[in-house]
């Protein structure tokens, strides 16, 4: 099993900065994938950013340029630098880790962190 809690959300006016943060624990050594959803209200939950244990990235095309995923495998913990932040990026964020196959493919959520971006 793999517990994950997110912190850092919060409200900030557009333009402004945030940065998440997911702490994992328990077999954070099976998780191969980790990335960042967002769901915003009426919306379907949507892909933020994605890293892989080696440190590949994957953005959608609405953040590229603008948000950064990074994790420290030591400290078992992934980062969501998020900057010129638009009301458009309102939604609660949830932290996501994905087993390897090897492990059985699990994935595992936060419960979610509320950002805010007022206009």
């Amino acid at each position: 099993q793999v517990q994950l809690v997110e912190s850092g959300g919060g409200l900030v006016q557009a333009g402004g900065s945030l940065r998440l943060s997911c702490a994992a624990s328990g077999r954070f050594f099976s998780i191969n994938v980790m990335g960042w959803y967002r769901q915003a209200p009426g919306k379907q939950r949507e892909l933020v950013a994605s890293i892989t244990r080696g440190g590949s990235t994957n953005y959608a095309d609405s953040v590229k340029g603008r948000f950064t995923i990074s994790r420290d495998n030591a400290q078992n913990t992934v980062y969501l630098q998020m900057n010129s932040l638009k009301p458009e990026d309102t939604a609660v964020y949830y932290c996501n880790g994905r087993e390897a196959p090897v492990f059985g493919s699990r994935n595992y959520w936060g419960q979610g962190t509320q950002v805010t971006v007022s206009s």
